[in-house]
């Protein structure tokens, strides 16, 4: 957990597949910024993947990491960047994918309320409704 001046805070950072669907979680204090986690989330992708991300994992590193991959990194430059690269509006609508799952993470109140203190604990409660989201997908499938 991070102290900031709204108090204890932390944040969530998932990589999301496709369908919306949680493929890795991450937790981190409210104040680290969020290209932090990025490199160690992303770094199963397979090759020729496509990431999309928001402005702030713009971060030379992690576009680096994605050409080594050969992944497309559609991240929007940040306003201070000097290169520019090619990047796709109409591919970035699909980042809504991820928002989903969070708005999904969010009918769980104990997540939404953040009611565990141990980030321990709170992770484990992130996972276990995830696993939810899962079998509910595939449920409605089947």
């Amino acid at each position: 957990m991070g102290r900031s001046r709204g108090g204890l805070t932390t944040k969530i950072h998932a990589l999301v597949d496709a369908d919306g669907l949680p493929i890795k979680l991450s937790l981190t204090a409210g104040q680290v910024h969020d290209s932090k986690p990025a490199l160690e989330l992303i770094k199963g992708i397979s090759q020729h993947a496509t990431l999309l991300a928001d402005k702030a994992y713009d971060t030379d590193a992690l576009q680096a990491f994605a050409a080594e991959r050969s992944a497309w990194a559609n991240i929007p430059p940040k306003s201070n960047r000097k290169q520019s690269f090619r990047f796709s509006k109409w591919l970035y609508r699909q980042r809504n994918l991820v928002e989903r799952f969070f708005s999904k993470l969010k009918n769980y109140r104990g997540i939404a309320t953040r009611y565990d203190k141990n980030p321990e604990n709170f992770i484990a409660a992130i996972q276990l409704a995830s696993v939810r989201i899962w079998l509910r997908t595939y449920e409605s499938t089947a």
